[in-house]
């Protein structure tokens, strides 16, 4: 009997089989129109019409030393938009909402940073707002108290928090006394902090002498660079001051934060790495994907996949003004901490040692050129992409030069990236746990002491 079924004569469908993935296409490279006004400010525009919105990234330098600029700093950004000589914070809001917009800000160790969106059609409007602000801001002296409060009561409990705690543990240990050495301020300080601090910060740091503009959206840029003349080409300030060099890292004994009774251990390391610009910053970032980049990397599947140590390890290479590091964090419980922190070194020395294979290295390129694509396919991603690499004195062409540059990295490329970079040797290591639970498996790894 024949039959009529036309799936009868198809070939049976191969369970359990991943595709292959196809190669990442390359977008067309964008084109940006870079121009700086004559008060110093640059502004960096791309045309792009699929959606009728305008993105709007300002970068600021703010580099700054001490606790007490980090907590004016803090206390500015949340502030900023809390008072023009026309309006008050709810006018702002309104005003900005009627064009289809927002604005908002954030501080770190290198910038102050507005970000902020709205239809195209009202480009010349928003801008006029930022302005306003940028030039004029009053921060009434109710407001500043509120936010300084809340800000006072939020870092208080993040602070107690342990992943926080391993984090500042371990920026200390890797940056000293640089800037770079405390992620959130301190609350004692950011509560001694008054309206006329914030006032006299921005009057001496909220300038256009360096800082950068980025417009991503449905403009010409003809129209974009007129629009910014007119409402910023007024706004005046000196260049702030670069932030100092990395000082250079001292490895040494390993560290333990002692939290009595902790069920957990939060283990950090850290080290150097190189910059977006450096020759071999490819393969250092292929050989951080492959040891804990991403969810299919070797620290995965180690210590969560295999051994149920822990959750979400990971690794990653942090990129700031001046300089670059290496992370791995891992919480894992208590009663693991010693076995877990052998496998890391394991990984991390196992990458040194050994190159990987042929398919850990195309799945891991192909990662960071999908996300790299991906980060700079929309409008907004592209807008943070641009002031991001600007910031550090990188162009467009990276989106295209980077990819390819990833292409050309070799297994031995991978592996001499690991030896130089990711070797255990070469690391820190902050851990914060119950040390009288902990002490005795860590130091067999290795010299002890207290944070």
């Amino acid at each position: 009997m024949t039959s009529t079924d036309p799936s009868s004569s198809a070939p049976a469908a191969t369970t359990g089989v991943i595709p292959a993935v196809r190669p990442t296409v390359p977008a067309q490279l964008p084109a940006v129109t870079d121009h700086t006004l004559g008060n110093g400010l640059r502004v960096l525009v791309v045309e792009r019409s699929s959606v009728p919105i305008v993105e709007v990234r300002l970068r600021i330098p703010f580099a700054g030393a001490g606790a007490a600029h980090q907590a004016r700093a803090e206390v500015l950004a949340e502030t900023l938009f809390t008072g023009s000589p026309r309006f008050d914070r709810v006018g702002l809001a309104t005003q900005v909402q009627r064009l289809g917009g927002s604005l908002s800000t954030g501080v770190d160790s290198d910038r102050l940073a507005v970000v902020g969106s709205a239809l195209a059609t009202n480009l010349e409007p928003l801008l006029e707002i930022l302005a306003e602000v940028l030039r004029g801001a009053t921060y009434p002296d109710d407001e500043v108290a509120g936010e300084r409060d809340r800000i006072v009561e939020d870092t208080a409990v993040a602070r107690s928090q342990p992943a926080v705690i391993a984090r500042e543990a371990l920026l200390e240990r890797l940056f000293g006394d640089h800037p770079y050495a405390t992620g959130i301020a301190d609350p004692e300080v950011v509560g001694q902090v008054g309206p006329a601090d914030v006032r006299a910060l921005h009057a001496e740091r909220v300038s256009p002498a360096g800082a950068i503009l980025t417009l991503v959206g449905d403009v010409r840029a003809e129209r974009a660079i007129a629009a910014v003349t007119a409402s910023l080409g007024g706004w005046t300030g000196r260049a702030a001051d670069p932030a100092p060099p990395l000082p250079a890292l001292r490895t040494g004994p390993l560290i333990i934060v002692d939290r009595p009774g902790a069920v957990q251990t939060n283990i950090r390391l850290g080290g150097e790495a190189l910059d977006r610009s450096a020759p071999g910053y490819p393969a250092q970032r292929l050989a951080n994907t492959i040891f804990g980049g991403y969810f299919s990397s070797r620290l995965v599947d180690n210590i969560r996949e295999d051994k149920g140590y822990t959750y979400s390890p990971r690794s990653s290479v942090d990129h700031y003004q001046v300089g670059s590091r290496f992370t791995v964090a891992a919480d894992v419980a208590t009663e693991v901490t010693g076995p877990a922190l052998l496998e890391i070194g394991y990984e991390l020395g196992r990458l040194a040692v050994l190159p990987p294979t042929q398919e850990e290295l195309d799945a891991a390129r192909q990662y960071a050129v999908g996300t790299l694509a991906l980060g700079s396919a929309t409008a907004a991603g592209l807008a943070a992409t641009l002031s991001a690499l600007a910031g550090v004195g990188l162009g467009v062409e990276y989106l295209r030069d980077h990819p390819r540059a990833l292409a050309e990295v070799t297994l031995d490329d991978v592996r001499a990236a690991a030896a130089e970079l990711l070797a255990p040797t070469r690391l820190v290591t902050v851990l914060v746990g119950d040390r009288a639970r902990i002490a005795a498996a860590v130091g067999a790894l290795g010299l002890v002491a207290d944070a």
